[in-house]
């Protein structure tokens, strides 16, 4: 029996707010978005959307209020650091209606990680303030820890920090079936071939597929991404769809193009 004649899965969402005004003028280019992504699929959560705010606490607290409640998790990147402008934790914890306080299990880390470094100054013991009530996500890169807090995730913006982060958090969230997907391409213009998706798409409870058009070798193509919890049913679409493009004359590339 496939999953669509079953009770339909729990689906589980997450948003990400990326912070800081480094990623808004161009400086830095963010790259926690798609490993964040990544990372989700697989614990079977989907990241349903992403903001992109500046260093400023109204836009922070209207982020995080909107996003944490319609989402099952909400996950941020940057501004946890030493310096002035990182003001992620205030901008929660006001958010949230709760003090900012030093956690003391992340200063006892803090103070190992900087003992042979310089030693723990008040810029350093900045990065132990969380929200009062929040627990920690561990750090075995830079010495300071994530936070969380109810559904809150709150990570570095340093991509191979927050990378090091979704590793001490996986298996620990409570998520659905991983998201599947396949492609398949074909050099056709996806105007030609809309009403082709939609009504393969209908016909397979539980199936999503996007269509992503290109212009190349100066034709115009486009890659079709099926998506499913269900291998059999990703597997029964894929064989559909490439059936219905060469129907058309068209001949459907597995994997993409």
């Amino acid at each position: 029996m496939t999953q669509s004649s079953e009770i339909p899965a729990r689906i589980y969402t997450a948003a990400l707010i990326v912070i800081g005004d480094e990623i808004l003028s161009g400086r830095t280019q963010d790259k926690n978005i798609a490993q964040v992504a990544s990372w989700l699929g697989v614990q079977g959560i989907r990241l349903k959307e992403v903001r992109v705010v500046s260093d400023e606490f109204p836009a922070i607290i209207e982020a995080v209020n909107a996003l944490r409640l319609r989402n099952d998790y909400l996950f941020t990147t940057g501004g946890i650091g030493p310096t002035h402008d990182d003001i992620t934790v205030d901008a929660v914890a006001e958010a949230l209606g709760v003090p900012v306080i030093v956690h003391p299990e992340a200063r006892a880390i803090l103070e190992d990680y900087y003992a042979t470094r310089g030693g723990l100054t008040d810029a350093r013991l900045r990065m132990a303030r969380v929200p009062e009530g929040a627990g920690l996500i561990p750090n075995r890169t830079s010495g300071a820890p994530g936070i969380h807090w109810g559904n809150i995730y709150i990570m570095a913006g340093v991509p191979m920090i927050t990378a090091g982060m979704l590793d001490a958090l996986t298996g620990t969230l409570e998520g659905g079936l991983p998201v599947l997907s396949e492609t398949v391409g074909c050099w056709v213009g996806e105007s030609e071939v809309a009403a082709l998706l939609q009504a393969t798409e209908r016909a397979h409870d539980g199936v999503q597929i996007g269509s992503y058009p290109f212009f190349r070798e100066g034709r115009t193509g486009s890659n079709f991404v099926v998506r499913c919890v269900d291998a059999e049913q990703l597997a029964t679409c894929i064989t559909a769809l490439s059936s219905a493009l060469e129907a058309l004359g068209r001949e459907p590339v597995l994997g993409g193009i």
